[in-house]
């Protein structure tokens, strides 16, 4: 399991374990994490599982693809450099301690 923090736009944070396997989206669909709506179930084919990386973080993921920067454009407020989307990250163990922080809205 890795330990993946989820950061509301209100500063709630939400600290979940998500089993390696499965993406950020899931790890925060599954737990009820607020401001993750997921409409695509995780297909990248929308813009609603957005978050912006602690910086930390970003040169640690893997790359985003071109897919996933096609559908970043019809996100909200993205950030050229923190933004992602949940779906398109896999856990692994190697993500433990990750931390995310949700937009204001998804659109």
């Amino acid at each position: 399991m890795a330990l993946i923090t989820y950061v509301e736009f209100n500063g709630k944070r939400h600290d979940v374990q998500v089993k390696p396997g499965k993406t950020v989206m899931e790890g925060a669909r599954d737990n009820g994490v607020p401001g993750i709506d997921a409409d695509c179930g995780g297909a990248c084919a929308c813009s609603t599982c957005h978050v912006y990386i602690d910086p930390a973080w970003v040169d640690r993921l893997p790359k985003r693809d071109a897919m996933e920067e096609d559908m970043l454009d019809f996100a909200y407020k993205t950030d050229p450099k923190l933004s992602r989307l949940t779906c398109q990250i896999k856990v692994t163990e190697a993500l433990e301690g990750l931390v995310v922080n949700i937009p204001e809205k998804q659109i």
